[in-house]
């Protein structure tokens, strides 16, 4: 483009395209549009074409020319923001406003996957999805929370791997702080399970040469993954499958890695005739698993369909004690999800197989379970929200720090040592949620507003330790949703606006419970008195009020995120990957 050379003082601003034709028909000549924005008119455009190429009509968009008696109506934006540096500011925070405004109202969880175009790199770390499944009919509330701790020795541990007696004094123990009996290339494993009637949510692997399938109760609050096992079995509940059976080949030696990441916080202790290593599990509901550890093939699929078999290190636990007897008539062990070294994804991402990432996906809908997966392929880009995990050489709970929680409107006191923050806990393996004892005193306080609505507690149902009988007929949560308030924890700071939130809708603590003799159900309160779970000053998030939501553990950045979802599925998926279970 040429400029008048008696104008030179004139300053012009624009873009000029050039639209080549195509290379099977040349005949269609260039296109050359040409964009401005000045305080002047523009002079004549000239345009050139190829002797033997017919042009068609070029048309050029220009600013409109401004009058000779009032040059100041010429517009350009440079020229408007440069002699208005405030306006500038202005314009650049509303339109900061309105994109973070439209991500926040219209982003979906599902809108962007992280490395979604590197599928043919076969080096990168996979991602694996399971769906998951409800344990029907298996009505217990459970809570499997824990941590090493100095084990207690035990004379005479005896177990018999194919007739050969193997004896050790070197047992494992992972209990809960004050744990007591509550007074009351991707992939994605599909879940199932629900928190009431049936407890817990559920997945499958297969393992073994030739592989089987074993249900496993998802539990991001465990680190050891354990199946139960014939070596032989002394006190195992009926399961789901037969029992895993190990041949001495599968049995992990004492001086094995993964041995002395079970057993490193005990009392060193002299065992020169150990041959396998023996642990013992107690969680928080004083349920017990004792087994040794073992190690097999783990088979996986990935989303392209490859398979991956890998060893893997797993409990085979051959006694279990208390409500384990009970809930594991459904299932036949439990998959530990936590950042300990043992854990399974961290096994994975020690070989390179995964990012260590854990996702979780449970739905609200009964018909549908959800899924989870390992790899950080399925975590969105939009959609989520994120913050620090806390760290701590002795606990590998997933947690992080609250600083404020509100019901509805009304502030509820933390009940914590340092009243102006907390700890919570993301606890896949607990059914319910608890709260420190003055939070939780605090909301049955103010949830005692229902009753002027014509709600009457009623102490006779057993279901949870606070029911209410509705003054109407109820069916399921939507028919008394509109009477409760939403529960919203406050993480990061307790500015509202800058601070991260999530969301507990009445359908995320409540239940409705059946009793015998009632022709309609009663309405309980699915979030209990922690002061004698952990260490009573720690708020746990269970399944209850982790449904709707995808959460996600990752470990490599150290965060934790969360953002609504229906469970469904991720974009990625046509469906998930299924059993009959």
């Amino acid at each position: 483009m040429d400029f008048d050379d008696e104008r030179p003082q004139q300053q012009v601003t624009g873009v000029v395209i050039i639209t080549l034709p195509p290379s099977d028909n040349p005949s269609f000549g260039k296109t050359i549009t040409a964009f401005t924005l000045a305080n002047d008119v523009l002079p004549q455009s000239l345009t050139t074409q190829e002797p033997d190429q017919v042009l068609p009509t070029t048309r050029v968009v220009s600013s409109p020319p401004p009058s000779s008696q009032s040059p100041q109506l010429g517009f350009s934006f440079s020229g408007f923001f440069s002699e208005n540096p405030r306006k500038l500011l202005g314009f650049l925070g509303v339109s900061l406003f309105a994109l973070l405004l439209y991500s926040s109202c219209f982003s979906s969880t599902f809108v962007e996957l992280r490395n979604s175009n590197d599928n043919d790199d076969d080096d990168k770390p996979q991602s694996f999805i399971f769906p998951l499944y409800h344990k029907l009919g298996a009505a217990h509330l459970e809570l499997k929370l824990g941590r090493f701790v100095d084990v207690v020795d035990k004379e005479n541990l005896v177990v018999s791997i194919n007739g050969g007696a193997m004896e050790t004094k070197m047992v494992n123990k992972l209990v809960a702080a004050n744990s007591v009996v509550m007074d009351s290339s991707a992939t994605i494993l599909p879940v199932r399970g629900n928190v009431y009637p049936d407890g817990l949510y559920f997945t499958y692997m297969l393992l073994g040469n030739p592989q089987r399938p074993y249900f496993l109760d998802i539990d991001t609050g465990s680190d050891l993954t354990w199946i139960q096992c014939d070596a032989p079995c002394s006190s195992c509940a009926k399961g789901a499958n037969p029992l895993y059976k190990p041949t001495k080949v599968n049995i992990v030696a004492s001086g094995d890695s993964m041995c002395m990441e079970v057993q490193k916080n005990q009392k060193p202790q002299i065992c020169e005739t150990c041959q396998q290593c023996d642990y013992e599990i107690e969680y928080a509901d004083r349920s017990s698993s004792l087994g040794v550890l073992a190690k097999d093939k783990l088979h996986l699929v990935t989303a392209n369909g490859s398979i991956t078999n890998l060893d893997v290190v797993f409990g085979c636990a051959y006694d279990q004690q208390g409500i384990l007897l009970n809930t594991l008539s459904k299932t036949d062990g439990i998959l530990g999800l936590s950042k300990a070294k043992v854990s399974l994804p961290s096994q994975l991402a020690s070989k390179g197989i995964i990012n260590n990432v854990v996702g979780h996906c449970l739905a609200t809908d009964v018909t549908s379970g959800g899924y989870m997966f390992l790899g950080d392929d399925f975590v969105p880009n939009w959609g989520m929200s994120w913050v620090p995990m806390l760290g701590s050489p002795s606990i590998e709970f997933y947690h992080t720090q609250l600083v404020k929680i509100n019901y509805g409107s009304s502030s509820l006191s933390l009940g914590a040592k340092d009243s102006d923050k907390a700890r919570v806990v993301f606890d896949s393996g607990s059914s319910y949620t608890y709260f420190t004892k003055q939070a939780y005193a605090e909301l049955v306080s103010s949830l005692s507003e229902v009753s002027e609505l014509g709600f009457i507690k009623d102490a006779s149902d057993p279901t949870l330790p606070v029911c209410w009988r509705a003054p109407f007929p109820i069916r399921t949560i939507m028919d008394v949703k509109k009477y409760f308030k939403t529960l919203t924890l406050q993480f990061g700071s307790k500015w509202w606006i800058i601070s991260k939130k999530f969301h507990i809708p009445p359908e995320g603590y409540l239940i409705i419970s059946f009793p015998v003799m009632q022709k309609k159900g009663n309405v309980c309160l699915g979030i209990l008195d922690g002061s004698n779970v952990h260490d009573g000053s720690t708020f746990i998030l269970g399944d209850i009020s982790l449904r709707g939501q995808l959460v996600v553990y990752d470990n490599e950045k150290q965060k934790i995120g969360w953002g609504p979802s229906g469970c469904g599925k991720p974009s990625r998926f046509k469906s998930l990957p299924s059993f009959e279970g």
